[in-house]
């Protein structure tokens, strides 16, 4: 069997990814998380060996790594929120990248021969003229928060082990992806989140909301997980993928939709802290050469995804 490395096994993709690789039967797993009340979150614990392992420290990520030997590494840990990453820059510059940097270290410095997948972001994009869209691999970098630069940086730290050490690294830069059990700090989960609660009566029938003109590219979360196998087996070590649907949608669309789900009567207000400095317009994925290369397309459309994540908030608020 396969053996497996997943960081950040509890998180939201993570566990997704968990669920995909168990119903193919073939992989044995070792994932990690970083608290206990990480763990709480993560799905199939009884079938999945789960390690508590802070990435920043280096020699304790070494150690899982030589004695997990793993076949297959998907390095999905990280802080993930942009509009948090502008509360403390240095800290979403230094964690994402020094984890990163301790576990090609720890790679790097071992006799294993693993595969490593690196998870990127769209965010790295960020200012796209309307020239350039959709975006191609080839799009200028133009970061507008901390967190895309984090993630250039993560990006840019695969290509270089690439280059400089010959580890079997691919990069793959993801589009918004969305779905059930995803954070309530993320827009279209904070949307069904609060849909839900007021349906319940435990909320007045007021929404709080950002900024609702951004266009966003969404892909299901189980979609996403999809491509990000098909990019470990099929995926050329040294290169980098977009990953999205190909269309994009107002956040206003989104939530349009969701509110259409619901039979209540539900006002919108603009809450300011929910705005970012600097917002990027649209990002809109051109995932031709992933396609290409891999042959994956999304199945799952925008609206059962988002009935199945209202579904899932209205099952545990």
């Amino acid at each position: 069997m396969t053996k497996i490395l997943i960081t950040g096994a509890a998180g939201f993709a993570g566990g997704f990814l968990v669920e995909h690789l168990l119903s193919l039967k073939n992989f044995d797993i070792v994932g990690t998380y970083l608290s206990d009340d990480q763990l709480k979150f993560a799905v199939r614990k009884d079938e999945v060996k789960f390690e508590k392992l802070d990435l920043l420290d280096a020699s304790s990520t070494a150690k899982i790594v030589k004695q997990t030997k793993p076949d297959y590494i998907f390095h999905l840990a990280a802080l993930t929120s942009p509009r948090e990453s502008f509360e403390n820059p240095a800290l979403t510059i230094t964690n994402n990248t020094t984890a990163q940097v301790n576990l090609l270290e720890a790679v790097r410095s071992s006799d294993i021969d693993a595969k490593i997948l690196i998870i990127s972001s769209a965010d790295v994009y960020g200012l796209v003229d309307k020239k350039d869209l959709p975006i191609d691999e080839d799009t200028p970098l133009r970061p507008v928060n901390p967190y895309a630069v984090s993630k250039i940086a993560q990006d840019f730290l695969g290509l270089q082990y690439f280059l400089s050490y010959g580890l079997k690294i691919v990069r793959v830069r993801p589009f918004n992806h969305i779905g059930p059990r995803q954070s309530a700090r993320f827009v279209v989960a904070s949307f069904a989140k609060q849909i839900a609660e007021i349906e319940k009566g435990s909320k007045t029938p007021v929404i709080s909301v950002g900024n609702l003109s951004s266009k966003r590219d969404f892909t299901d979360v189980r979609d996403m997980v999809r491509a990000y196998l098909l990019a470990m087996e099929k995926g050329k070590a040294g290169e980098v993928y977009n990953i999205g649907s190909g269309e994009s949608y107002r956040i206003k669309e989104i939530l349009d939709m969701l509110l259409s789900l619901s039979s209540k009567k539900i006002t919108i207000e603009v809450d300011s802290t929910k705005l970012r400095s600097k917002d990027e317009p649209e990002l809109v994925c051109d995932n031709s050469y992933f396609s290409k290369q891999t042959g994956w397309a999304p199945k799952i459309d925008i609206k059962e995804t988002l009935r199945d994540t209202l579904d899932y908030w209205r099952k545990i608020v």
